[in-house]
C-alpha cells in the first residue's frame, strides 16, 4: 500500500517537468553596448533661421505648418500673440557622424532657411557647420564641420529590414542630451502619401521619437545605421506610437550625389496619377480596389514613348505590385535614369506589359514644382474636396461657397496652407467646387507666378499669396 502511495505521489512531479521548462523567461535585448560604442557620434543640430510672420496667427488661429520647426509636420500649433513681422526662431534637431573628417547627416527641415548651423558634440565640443547640400523631397542634409579623428557610425544595409526586429534611436529630444529609445520595426516601404515626402518609402517604427529626435539615427541590433528619424504622426505633439525613418540607403545615395554634384538626381516616367475609388475598380473591371490611375500623360515623355496612355491602370512596376497610387512615385524616383523596366497595366478590362525607359526628373525648385503637380495636378501643390449642405451650413458658409484642402504639399505648404483650411477665392474666382477649384488654378503654372487665395480657417478669412518656385541649381 505504500508502494502505490509513493507511485501516484511522483506523478504530479512528473507532469509539472515540462511545463516549468516551457515557462522559463525570454532574454530582452541589451542595448548597452551599441549606446556605449556609437553615443558619441550622435549630435545636437541648431539652427538659427528667420522667418516671415506666421499666417494665420489671430487669437484662435493656428501657426501655419511651415513655420513649425523639426518633426511637427502635420498639425498646427496655437499662438497666442498677433503677427508683428519677420521672427527670429531656433530650430533643434538631431545629427549623426557618418565620416571621421566631419560629415554630418540630419533632416532638412532641421536647418531649412538656417542663416547659422551650430553643430554641439557629445563631449560639449561646439563647431559652427557649413551645409555642404540638402534635399527637401527626402528631408535629407548634408553639414561639415571643421574637424578631425570622430567617431563615426557603422552604415548598414536597410533594404534587408524586416517587420518585428528590434531597433534603437538615439537623439536628442525636447534637448534631452543623448537620450536612447527603443522598439521594434512595424512595417517598411511605408509611403505617407501625398501629404509629405512622397518619394520616400519610410521605416515605421513604435520607437518613441518626439521633438528634437529629427536627423537623429536609427540602429539596429549590430549597431548599424538603417534609418534617419524623420516624422511622428501625432493629434497632440507627443509620441503616439506610430514614428518614421529614412531608409539610410536612399540617404547614403542621396549624400554621394551632393557631395559630387550638389543636387539629387530623380527617375521620372512622366505621368499625372490618381488613386482607383471602389467606383473605378468596378467600371474598369478590376477585381480589387488596387493600383495607379493615370490621369495625363506628359507629351513627349518615357510613359507616352512607351505606349503608356491615359485611363491606363499601373497595377505593377518593375515586377512590384502597386496597391495604391501612393506607391508608385518612390518606385519611380528611386531608379536611375536609363534604367528600361517593366510596367503591368489594365486597359480596356485586360492587363497589358510596356517596357519604359527611366529619364532624370528636373532638379531644385522648378523640378520639384513639376513632380508636386504630377501628384496634385497643379502647381500649388494643392488637392481639394467638396463640401456638404451640413458642412457650409456649420462653417456659416453659403450654398456653393468653398472647397477643403485635404493636401497641402510644396508652395502650398510653404505659404502655410494646411489640411482642412477651406478655399474661398483664387485670384478673383470664386471657387465652390472641386471642378471650379482646378479650373481656377490651371492657369498658375510657370516658376514665379503667385496665386493669391482667399482662406477660411476657423472662423477667420484671410487672403495668401502661393508662389510657385523658380529654378535653382541648388537640390532643395
Amino acid at each position: 500500500m505504500k508502494r502505490m502511495l509513493l507511485v501516484f505521489a511522483a506523478l504530479p512531479l512528473l507532469l509539472l517537468a515540462p511545463l516549468t521548462s516551457f515557462a522559463a523567461p525570454t532574454t530582452l535585448p541589451d542595448f548597452t553596448a551599441i549606446v556605449q560604442k556609437y553615443g558619441n557620434t550622435v549630435v545636437n543640430v541648431r539652427a538659427d533661421i528667420t522667418k516671415p510672420s506666421p499666417f494665420f496667427n489671430g487669437p484662435q488661429g493656428q501657426q501655419g505648418q511651415a513655420q513649425v520647426p523639426d518633426i511637427f509636420r502635420f498639425f498646427g500649433i496655437p499662438v497666442p500673440q498677433q503677427p508683428t513681422g519677420p521672427e527670429e526662431e531656433i530650430s533643434m534637431g538631431s545629427g549623426f557622424i557618418i565620416s571621421p573628417d566631419g560629415y554630418i547627416l540630419t533632416n532638412d527641415h532641421v536647418v531649412d532657411g538656417a542663416s547659422k548651423i551650430t553643430v554641439t558634440l557629445n563631449d560639449r565640443k561646439i563647431y559652427t557647420a557649413k551645409l555642404v547640400g540638402a534635399d527637401a523631397m527626402y528631408d535629407i542634409a548634408l553639414l561639415k564641420i571643421n574637424a578631425t579623428n570622430l567617431p563615426a557610425v557603422q552604415i548598414g544595409n536597410s533594404s534587408v529590414l524586416q517587420p518585428g526586429q528590434w531597433v534603437l534611436a538615439i537623439g536628442e529630444p525636447f534637448g534631452l542630451t543623448n537620450t536612447v529609445t527603443a522598439g521594434i520595426i512595424s512595417a517598411v516601404g511605408r509611403n505617407l502619401g501625398r501629404q509629405d515626402q512622397p518619394y520616400t518609402p519610410f521605416i515605421q517604427t513604435d520607437v518613441p521619437i518626439n521633438r528634437g529626435n529629427s536627423g537623429g539615427p536609427l540602429f539596429n541590433m549590430d549597431g548599424q545605421v538603417i534609418g534617419i528619424n524623420s516624422q511622428i504622426f501625432s493629434n497632440t505633439g507627443g509620441y503616439m506610437g506610430v514614428s518614421f525613418s529614412i531608409p539610410i540607403n536612399v540617404a547614403m545615395d542621396v549624400v554621394q550625389q551632393l557631395k559630387t554634384k550638389g543636387y539629387v538626381t530623380r527617375g521620372m516616367i512622366g505621368v499625372y496619377i490618381q488613386p482607383v475609388t471602389p467606383g473605378l475598380a468596378k467600371g474598369m473591371g478590376l477585381e480589387r480596389v488596387e493600383g495607379a490611375l493615370i490621369a495625363r500623360v506628359e507629351p513627349d515623355s518615357p510613359a507616352q514613348k512607351a505606349g503608356l496612355r491615359s485611363g491606363d491602370i499601373i497595377l505593377q512596376f518593375n515586377g512590384q505590385p502597386v496597391y495604391n497610387a501612393t506607391d508608385l512615385p518612390a518606385m519611380v524616383s528611386l531608379l536611375p535614369p536609363g534604367k528600361v523596366v517593366p510596367v503591368v497595366v489594365m486597359r480596356d478590362g485586360k492587363q497589358q506589359s510596356f517596357q519604359v525607359r527611366i529619364e532624370a526628373a528636373p532638379h531644385g525648385n522648378s523640378g520639384m514644382a513639376q513632380m508636386e503637380r504630377m501628384l496634385t495636378g497643379n502647381s500649388l501643390g494643392l488637392t481639394v474636396r467638396d463640401l456638404s449642405a451640413g458642412e457650409r451650413q456649420q462653417m456659416d458658409l453659403k450654398s456653393g461657397e468653398g472647397v477643403e484642402v485635404t493636401t497641402a504639399t510644396g508652395p502650398a505648404r510653404g505659404a502655410g496652407l494646411q489640411q482642412g483650411d477651406v478655399i474661398l477665392q483664387v485670384g478673383q474666382q470664386r471657387v465652390g467646387s472641386v471642378a471650379a477649384f482646378e479650373s481656377a488654378v490651371k492657369p498658375y503654372s510657370k516658376p514665379g507666378q503667385v496665386a493669391v487665395l482667399l482662406v477660411r480657417r476657423g472662423k477667420f478669412s484671410q487672403f495668401v499669396a502661393v508662389e510657385i518656385p523658380r529654378g535653382k541649381d541648388a537640390g532643395r
